[in-house]
């Protein structure tokens, strides 16, 4: 991979994340068009996620911040609630990850067709939420937190948006759209360091700490792209879902859909 190779990549990766159109289903077209195998695809993939984290504890440190002092007081108070609510999120995603990672990765290297196939769906969520006036809740209740867990878990699916699932689930639900956004940056943290921590084990297993076709210059310039791109998305997104924008991504997914498929099929 080259540096300029991982610029865009980086780039991809942090502004996706946080958009709802699928940071999986953009970096598996990029590695398609760039001609990057698997092994050189995982190193990199790993140090990319690592950088949005840290791009979403930039962004919102002042609300995790909130909550690590709430959950110190060791007393049932909104902060205790929230992470709850954070607590139960993460059980979905966290069987998928523990029971069912070999058959996900299997998915992922099936190429792009479930890629277009995922866009599409994410394209129909975005627009379902878009078009749905639910009644407003004035909180995410336990229930909601592990629907959008739910959701959460779907979009391990390369090409189905994880921001994009989670809040238009929640906005489906009826949440608010001001709490909506944060809630689902918040919930992925601790998922995407787990998913990133399971593959630092994985290539340590396989013998592939780290790979070598791929130089530090290419990792550094990925992590810092990713970070600032992801800081930009973040703060971007969440005043989006706050204006209810979000019909605008669905047209966006839906067109990458059709070029992907009739690309892959044709």
């Amino acid at each position: 991979m080259e540096w300029f190779e991982a610029l865009i990549l980086g780039l991809v990766q942090g502004l996706t994340e946080y958009l709802p159109v699928s940071s999986s289903g953009h970096l598996a077209i990029g590695a398609e068009l760039f001609g990057i195998n698997g092994a050189e695809n995982l190193t990199f993939t790993i140090v990319v996620h690592v950088a949005t984290v840290l791009s979403t504890i930039v962004i919102l440190w002042k609300e995790i911040a909130w909550l690590v002092k709430g959950v110190f007081k060791f007393q049932m108070n909104d902060e205790m609630r929230y992470m709850f609510n954070v607590v139960v999120s993460m059980i979905p995603v966290g069987i998928v990850g523990v029971f069912f990672r070999d058959y996900v990765e299997e998915i992922f290297g099936s190429g792009l067709g479930i890629v277009g196939a995922m866009l599409l769906c994410t394209a129909m969520l975005l627009a379902f939420s878009y078009y749905a006036k639910p009644r407003q809740k004035e909180t995410i209740s336990l229930r909601d937190a592990f629907i959008i867990g739910l959701a959460q878990a779907c979009a391990v699916m390369p090409g189905l948006s994880r921001s994009g699932s989670t809040i238009a689930t929640g906005l489906l639900l009826g949440n608010k759209k001001e709490s909506l956004a944060q809630f689902s940056f918040i919930m992925v943290i601790p998922p995407i360091l787990g998913e990133a921590l399971l593959d630092i084990i994985k290539s340590i297993n396989d013998g592939v700490v780290l790979d070598g076709n791929i130089s530090m210059l290419s990792l550094i310039v990925g992590f810092f792209a990713a970070f600032f791109s992801g800081c930009i998305a973040c703060k971007w997104m969440i005043n989006i879902v706050k204006k209810g924008k979000l019909i605008y991504f669905a047209v966006y997914c839906a067109i990458v859909a059709v070029v992907v498929l009739t690309t892959y099929y044709c």
